[in-house]
């Protein structure tokens, strides 16, 4: 041990673990993420709520827009201005509700779909690539490791509405 304190000080002075190296290679995915996050969102020309429900949309099929409001934890006034914006942008339209005439649901367009998925592909392809690589006993370790990081961080987070 080189007699170094382990630990480290946020910039509001609060002592915090040493991350060792997986929390840092945790907290650089999690960056990189959100920097990736931003770039599908410009080449959609949406905003960080639009991608969201189009997130939303294209992973859960056609949502009412109280749905996609209680999914985004916005207002339904909220809520329409996000669907009137991304039926204005072309990323999506509303339909008759299959049971509900009464309802509407919003549908992403085939070309958006497209679109988002073009820009999301290296990185599916990529890291698809790099586990396809590991032999079956370390994808079993990583699994393991990262449902655990993922308990973490679902006890950490407040129960859902």
């Amino acid at each position: 041990m080189s007699g170094m304190d382990d630990s480290r000080k946020s910039p509001a002075g609060i002592e915090l673990p040493d991350p060792g190296i997986i929390g840092s290679q945790l907290h650089e995915i999690s960056t990189l993420s959100t920097a990736f996050q931003k770039h599908v969102g410009r080449s959609l020309a949406v905003n960080d709520t639009d991608l969201s429900a189009m997130e939303h949309l294209m992973t859960d099929g056609p949502l009412t827009p109280s749905e996609l409001a209680r999914r985004l934890g916005i207002s339904t006034a909220a809520s329409t201005v996000v669907v009137d914006r991304l039926v204005g942008l072309g990323h999506a339209h509303r339909e008759a509700h299959a049971r509900d005439r009464r309802k509407v649901v919003v549908v992403p367009t085939p070309a958006s779909v497209r679109a988002a998925f073009e820009t999301l592909m290296p990185v599916f392809t990529g890291v698809a690539a790099v586990a396809g690589r590991m032999p079956e006993s370390e994808v079993r370790v990583v699994s393991r490791f990262l449902d655990e990081v993922i308990a973490v961080y679902r006890t950490a987070l407040p129960p859902r509405e």
